[in-house]
């Protein structure tokens, strides 16, 4: 069982940065692929980024391809998603989401792939 938390969610204004943050519980952390969902009112979550679970892999959502970054320190449990360069577009509802992988640069885009998911933390850009 694995129990994830996201933070760093808040308001800030368009053009602005925020980086969110995802503590795992758990010991075997590093054998799962994380993810980072988000959903908008009346909308379907949809995927924004993925990491492999020993990093060496990611994967971005063509709206958010080079304003993202998704990284992990296993070492902390945690997995982060800095946000550059933020959009009214990307006013949401963020989820991290984890599932354990064979592989080490296994990584899942399908929101159906993962098995533990947070409480979500809001982001809200303001233009």
């Amino acid at each position: 069982q694995v129990q994830l938390v996201e933070s760093g969610g808040g308001l800030v204004q368009a053009g602005d940065s925020l980086r969110l943050s995802c503590v795992a519980s758990g010991r075997t952390f590093s054998r799962y692929a994380l993810g980072w969902f988000h959903q908008a009112p009346g909308k379907e979550r949809e995927f924004v980024s993925a990491i492999s679970a020993n990093g060496g892999k990611t994967v971005y959502a063509d709206s958010v391809k080079g304003r993202f970054t998704i990284s992990r320190a296993n070492a902390l449990n945690t997995v982060y998603l800095q946000m550059n360069s933020l959009k009214p577009e990307d006013t949401a509802v963020y989820y991290c989401a984890a599932v354990s992988q064979a592989s080490d640069y296994a990584i899942s885009r399908g929101e159906y792939e993962y098995a533990y998911w947070g409480q979500g933390t809001q982001v809200t850009v303001s233009s």
